[in-house]
């Protein structure tokens, strides 16, 4: 993990986006939670990243913001989206999803599309067409994130 801590040392982003196969937490039942990613998310949560993205279970869910125990933590969480509706079949869903998870199906296929800013991001699930399952939403990054990017000379609306 020293070349990720390394790197995100270096980074002086507002808002910094991970993305890797495997999702830490998951509602689906084909693969769930996988608690090997525990130490990467730490990292990431450490240096303040903002969104990490995940397949391999084949559903959309979205969480709110939490830590790498799964604790639900606003002012400096990390959301994560996990969006394995490219077109493979989908696979089912937990009865009870996860603790934090804000909305998940696995009806649709579709893309992600997001928007990062200097002062937090927006997303938008976009459904393949002929569907209606969408989900979009805005996020602003906690003033400790800002006040790091005003330090290093962002304009910062």
């Amino acid at each position: 993990m020293q070349w990720l801590r390394e790197d995100l040392g270096r980074n002086h982003a507002p808002c910094t986006l991970a993305y890797f196969h495997k999702p830490l937490f998951s509602s689906g039942a084909a693969h769930g939670n996988d608690p090997t990613l525990k130490p990467l998310w730490q990292t990431l949560y450490d240096a303040g990243a903002d969104i990490v993205i995940g397949g391999h279970d084949h559903h959309y869910e979205r969480f709110a913001p939490q830590d790498p125990e799964g604790r639900a933590d606003s002012a400096h969480g990390i959301r994560e989206f996990i969006v394995g509706t490219g077109g493979k079949n989908t696979h089912r869903l937990l009865a009870a999803p996860q603790p934090n998870s804000e909305v998940r199906q696995a009806d649709t296929y579709g893309v992600l599309k997001l928007t990062l800013h200097k002062a937090g991001y927006d997303w938008e699930f976009i459904p393949q067409a002929g569907r209606t399952f969408t989900r979009f939403g805005t996020r602003n990054l906690p003033l400790t994130n800002r006040a790091v990017a005003a330090q290093v000379g962002l304009v910062v609306s």
